[in-house]
This record gives C-alpha cells, sequence and structure tokens, in this order.
C-alpha cells in the first residue's frame, strides 16, 4: 500500500464583484477496492453550501452555490489516499479475449455500447492510418499485447505538450502537430482502440511522478479500456505505459469536455483570470 496527499487550488480573479453561479466540482477521487480516501478537506472563499451526488458514471460530484457577491473564487482541496494496485500486470484475460480479434458477450455489449463509437467525419482516414500501422487483418496477435503496442505508438508519436487552452485536440490537430497534452493523447488512444472494436473511455485524475514533464502542477488524463477477464484497464500514452499505483482517478466519462475539475458561470463584467496548482506526494 501506498499513500500520497493531492493538493488542488484553483483559483478566480474578476474584473469586479461578480454574483457566483452555482460550480461543479470533480476533485474526489474514485474508491474501491484498489483506492481508499484516508483524509479529505474541501475549502472554498467565499463561503458555499455543498450537495454531493453521483453521476451516471458514478462519479462523486459536488455542487456549490454562493450567496455573497465577490472579486475572487478560491477552491482548495486537499485529500490523502491509500493506494493498493501496486501490481498492474496482475490480471486474468477471459479464454476467449485472450487474442485478438475478439467480441464481447452479448450482456457486456449492452452496457458497453455508449464507449464503442466510432467517427464519422473527415478524421476518419487519420484514424484508420494509425490503427493500420499497429494492427493489420488477419494478423495473429494477443489483445493486451495489441493494446500495449497502440499505447507506445501513441507515447512515439505524440510528444507531451503542456497546454492552457480549453479542450482537446481533434485526431487531425494532434497527429498533424505530432503533440499534445495527456488529454490530447489519451482522446486519440481511446479513439483508435474504439476504432479497433474495444470499449474505451476517458479518465480525468493525478499522477504521482518523478518525471518534471508530467508532474507539472496540472490534473493528469489518461483512458481505460474494458478487457473481458480483466475489467476496465489504464492506459497512459503520455508515458507510454499502462496505468499503476501512481495514477489516482477521480472522474471517468464517454468524453473528455464531460469531466472537467472545477465548472461554472458568474453575472458580472466579463473576463476572469484563472490559476491552478496542482501537487501530488507520496507519505510515509
Amino acid at each position: 500500500m501506498k499513500r500520497y496527499k493531492i493538493l488542488h487550488q484553483t483559483s478566480y480573479e474578476f474584473t469586479d464583484a461578480v454574483q457566483l453561479l452555482p460550480h461543479t466540482l470533480r476533485l474526489r477521487p474514485r474508491e474501491g477496492h484498489e483506492l481508499r480516501i484516508e483524509s479529505s478537506i474541501l475549502n472554498i472563499s467565499p463561503e458555499a453550501a455543498l450537495r454531493w451526488h453521483r453521476d451516471v458514471e458514478g462519479n462523486s460530484v459536488a455542487t456549490a452555490t454562493f450567496n455573497d457577491n465577490a472579486q475572487a473564487l478560491n477552491i482548495n482541496s486537499e485529500i490523502i489516499i491509500q493506494k493498493y494496485d501496486q501490481v498492474p500486470h496482475d490480471f486474468l484475460v477471459a479464454d476467449y479475449a485472450v487474442d485478438y480479434p475478439f467480441n464481447y458477450s452479448d450482456e457486456d455489449q449492452v452496457l458497453l455500447s455508449p464507449y464503442m463509437g466510432r467517427l464519422e467525419n473527415q478524421e476518419q482516414s487519420r484514424l484508420n492510418d494509425l490503427v493500420n500501422s499497429v494492427w493489420q487483418p488477419n494478423q495473429a496477435i494477443q489483445t493486451f499485447a495489441l493494446l500495449l503496442r497502440l499505447n507506445q505508438h501513441v507515447y512515439q508519436a505524440v510528444s507531451y505538450k503542456r497546454r492552457e487552452e480549453a479542450g482537446v485536440q481533434t485526431v487531425e490537430e494532434t497527429l498533424t502537430l505530432g503533440s499534445g497534452s495527456c488529454r490530447d493523447s489519451a482522446f486519440l488512444f481511446m479513439l483508435a482502440a474504439q476504432q479497433l472494436g474495444f470499449a474505451a473511455r476517458f479518465i480525468s485524475g493525478y499522477i504521482y511522478s518523478e518525471m518534471e514533464i508530467i508532474q507539472s502542477g496540472s490534473t493528469h488524463a489518461w483512458a481505460e479500456v474494458f478487457i473481458p477477464g480483466a475489467g476496465w484497464k489504464g492506459f497512459d500514452p503520455s508515458i507510454g505505459n499502462i496505468v499503476g499505483v501512481e495514477h489516482i482517478a477521480v472522474a471517468v466519462a464517454r468524453l473528455p469536455e464531460s469531466v472537467p475539475p472545477v465548472s461554472g458561470s458568474f453575472h458580472g463584467l466579463p473576463g476572469a483570470n484563472m490559476t491552478v496548482n496542482v501537487w501530488v506526494t507520496e507519505l510515509l
């Protein structure tokens, strides 16, 4: 077991005093057999009333509502967690899915269909080129080996670049530029996996890493693929490896834009400066 402390600070400075409308916060990690929350502190200024719920994906979501006008908004989250998945390769794939290609069972297909969407626009050809570079029809390969190959291919094709702009790059942009943020690489991997017939979803969270380029004061993103027998397994194309004990999932979604850590709006003069800082440290 490993323990990590996550500090996530989000600050907004407005042009003048504004009326803050409800804000949605996705800052609490997803608990389960591999992750337990030891303590959690959430401080918000100005004072806010919090209501918690689980969304359709089972993510823990807080809605903050405000009474007072303010010229600044500060949201500070401090969470200590325990992680137990220290052997990410310790899993078994169902017999029928060991070799690729395979078909999901009828029952799984019903539940997984929302995560198996395909592109239906001009980017399809670029995605096909990527998929064809990692697998050709009638090529014998094991399922997990194919996903590792795809993960490595995206890692080698897309250089990590921190982006402050909102949103996710298109397939065309990421492949043409040859660079992108962690969310751009995760989105590209997710779409390529879906093109291969896998159910895949987007993950937003945190990572503990001694690599400065990754541990850069921001949240992290990767993708998960559903492998029969193994369940949802994470792949991080930003580092070219599978997801392990250092990854801390907060929210899962069918689309990247569905799970920003903090979202909301205000009434008042336009213009706001936002500052985000994230620190993930290992505790003894």
